[in-house]
Formats: C-alpha cells, structure tokens, sequence
C-alpha cells in the first residue's frame, strides 16, 4: 500500500510574498491564479499543508479581492502589508519574510506564471536533498523559450552588452554572453548544483536559511538585490538549478522601463561591485 502524507502543522508550511508597486493588473491575476492552481497540486499530495501569501503593496495596489477571494478557496490564507510606501523591491520582501513562520518561503514576482506542478516539484525535490537551501527553477518567457538566468559572476561589460545593447551589436558578443548565462551547463533537462547567481523572479528557500541571511539586503533599492543574495547565500547552504520546476517570465529589462530604471540599475550595481569586487572585462 501506497503511503500517504500526515497533515502538515503551521511549522511545516509554505510562505509566498509578492512585491507590487503599481503592477498590471491582468497579469498580477494571473500570477495569482497560478499560484492557486500550484496549490491545488501541492495539497494533492501534501493534504493541509499551511499556504500564506504575502502581498506587499509598495504603492498602487488595484482592486483585486476577487482574486485574492479565489485563492482562499484554494486553501491560501491572504495577508496584504501596505502602509509603508514605496520602500524598494528587497526591503518590500523583507517585511513578509519577517512575519514568515513556514518552512519554506517563496520569493515570487508578480509576473511569473507557475506551471501547476511547479511547488509540489520543488518541495519534493527539498525533501529528497537535505543539503539544498535554495531553489531556482527552469525559467521561460511567454512563448515558451527558455531564459538563462542562471549567472556566473558578471563584468561591467557583460551587463552593459546585456542590458543596453539593441539586439544586432548584441551578436557580436554572443560568446561572451553564453558564458555569463552559464548556456554551457544550464538546460531543460538537468540538475545545475551552485550556480553563483540566480534570479530573484522566484526564489524558493528553507526559510530558516533565509532568516540566517536575514534576507534581501535593503541597501539596494531596485536591482543586483538577488545577486547579493545568492552570493552570500552559498556561504550557508547550496543553490541549485531544478529544471523540473518550471515558470513564465514576463519581465523585461531596465533598459526596456526607461531612464529612471536605468538610473537604478546603476546605482544598484556600483553598491554590488563594491560589496563583492569590480570586475571590468
């Protein structure tokens, strides 16, 4: 006979915490609805496993109870912080990783879709790994195409060639930039263990580990918050790449959302660089 899973207690459940400042709507609903769906499977084979969302709203939170309504049918208590202004993308998440109690705690963007096996994958892969602490899965965009977000360790040229340059001159370093997005090893199909950089679209954590890294560093406003987090994070446990975890990504880049993001950008990567080394070429 086929064993089954004991109810979970609070201790043992999931935590999600979703940043917004002024999100699309349309997409935000669906980012929660995959969310709901991914729960659904997740409460198939780990009944009363405890599910909490966090929805910070940094500032223009539209009307969405509805949603939110549709998510608490799916066994997902819904808590949103508000209040606090807009307080940057890292220290935003902080505040829900403060109130977390879980046993594993999502970073979620608000534009990623979540394949409907998505957690139930990554929790199984944490219990068959006990020396995982963090998680990032397989990462596509809205056609279906894979997106290397997966990083080695980045030259000022790597991100000026990534992120400002139109698509053309892009090509002429097309080696280069196979290499920073690790095209060498990352794939559909295999496990990556401790890639130095993962993006912070979708983080999953044990939540303990994240606590001992007291989560995002609050110095970076928008920006490099991830890539700060997922080189300390290796000094406290092991990152890994799971392809059997998949989502949509629907983000761009800052050179796409104009000069104040551009400024950010900036400003986010001479506190990176400072922090953990310049590396020009």
């Amino acid at each position: 006979m086929k064993a089954t899973r004991a109810p979970h207690s609070g201790s043992e459940g999931l935590s999600v915490s979703v940043v917004v400042y002024r999100p699309d709507t349309e997409q935000l609903i669906s980012t929660l609805a995959g969310l709901g769906a991914a729960c659904d499977a997740l409460h198939t084979s780990r009944p009363g496993l405890p599910v909490a969302l966090y929805l910070v709203d940094n500032g223009g939170l539209p009307d969405i109870q509805a949603a939110l309504a549709e998510l608490s049918a799916h066994n997902v208590s819904c808590t949103i912080i508000a209040g606090h202004g807009n307080v940057g993308y890292g220290r935003g998440h902080n505040l829900a990783i403060e109130r977390s109690t879980s046993r594993y705690h999502l970073v979620l963007n608000p534009d990623i879709d979540l394949a409907r096996d998505a957690l139930r994958e990554a929790l199984d892969f944490f219990d068959a790994h006990a020396e995982a602490g963090l998680i990032t899965p397989w990462i596509g965009d809205e056609h279906g195409h894979q997106q290397f977000l997966c990083r080695r360790y980045p030259a000022l040229l790597d991100l000026f060639v990534r992120g400002f340059l139109p698509e053309g001159l892009r090509r002429l370093f097309r080696h280069r930039l196979a290499h920073y997005e690790m095209r060498d090893q990352i794939n559909a199909r295999d496990i990556v263990w401790d890639p130095p950089i993962v993006s912070g679209c979708f983080m999953l954590f044990r939540t303990p580990v994240l606590k001992q890294l007291a989560g995002f560093d609050a110095r970076y406003f928008l920006y490099f918050e991830d890539y700060d987090l997922s080189l300390r994070a290796h000094d406290v446990t092991r990152v890994v790449y799971t392809p059997a975890v998949r989502v949509l990504h629907h983000g761009g880049g800052a050179a796409r959302k104009g000069s104040a993001h551009v400024r950010m950008f900036m400003a986010s990567a001479y506190k990176f660089f400072n922090r953990f080394g310049w590396k020009w070429l």
